[in-house]
């Protein structure tokens, strides 16, 4: 319910125009949509026209780059959450803008297209935000090994799946989960985001192919995971059993479990540990 609640406030933040991509920030972002010489797969949706009150989204970024500095800055690829049903991509997306901006890390904030059981579709929207960046690197001043993919929710499953499965030239440098779905298992798993990904008839072998605390390889790149011990959406167990993957592979992993805070929190402020979990990932940040 709580989930359905933050969906609803953000619907109504929409509606409303009220600042649901952190427009407080001065830079101007750059606005490009993807695979403008036609897309590579599809999920059966874009011949109704991209509509978002249909949860119908046009692919693209929005970029937003600091100031420039003597050497290349690091970038990180944001895909909102929502259950891979809808893209909550103010609190989850825009917001994050002023805050890595101040990081002097340059923010791509995706609005990739749902699968509708293609679970191909929103990883290749990824892994072509990752080309681009890569092609616009030294335009943008941002550094070739530094390109990061960060999710929420249901983008959390999205970023460790690019984390885990990608080829190597679109392989990210780093990722940043936020109360991730990780996990297929159903004694843990938030399974209404795989039927979402997969559809209703999923084998155990897609399943398993898409569990990745099972996919996890010597090239995973390191990660951040801030969660809330009293995620009663997304149990907290799918962030443990990824950093045990992570660790077993002796892969550089910081897991940070706050005591309260439910599950959705991702820019409000009124999540009591708003401020420590800043403080956290620029930590983290400053650390490679």
């Amino acid at each position: 319910m709580k989930l359905l609640k933050n969906l609803v406030l953000f619907g109504l933040l929409t509606m409303f125009g009220l600042n649901v991509q952190g427009q407080s920030t001065p830079v101007k972002p750059i606005n490009i949509d993807l695979w403008q010489n036609g897309l590579p797969n599809s999920n059966g949706k874009e011949s109704e026209g991209y509509n978002e009150d249909e949860r119908n989204y046009k692919p693209s970024i929005w970029v937003y780059l600091p100031e420039k500095t003597k050497l290349p800055t690091k970038a990180v690829i944001i895909c909102p959450g929502g259950g891979y049903g809808v893209l909550c991509y103010g609190y989850e997306g825009f917001e994050w803008a002023d805050y890595f901006l101040t990081q002097d890390v340059a923010t791509v904030v995706l609005k990739y297209r749902l699968p509708y059981g293609h679970p191909e579709v929103p990883q290749s929207d990824v892994y072509e935000a990752i080309r681009i960046i890569k092609a616009h690197a030294a335009e943008w001043n941002i550094d070739m090994n530094g390109i990061g993919v960060m999710g929420f929710s249901a983008g959390g499953h999205l970023a460790s799946t690019v984390a885990t499965h990608a080829a190597t030239e679109v392989m990210p440098n780093f990722q940043i989960l936020m109360y991730p779905v990780i996990s297929s298992d159903p004694k843990i798993g938030h399974m209404g985001s795989f039927e979402n990904l997969l559809g209703k008839n999923a084998t155990k072998n897609q399943l398993e192919l898409y569990s990745n605390e099972l996919q996890v390889k010597d090239n995973t790149p390191r990660a951040f995971i801030a969660l809330s011990d009293d995620d009663s959406i997304v149990n907290p167990l799918n962030s443990t059993r990824y950093y045990d993957a992570l660790k077993t592979r002796h892969i550089p992993a910081a897991l940070h479990i706050y005591p309260t805070g439910e599950h959705g929190w991702g820019m409000n402020e009124h999540f009591r540990y708003h401020q420590q979990m800043e403080s956290d990932l620029s930590a983290w940040l400053r650390s490679f």
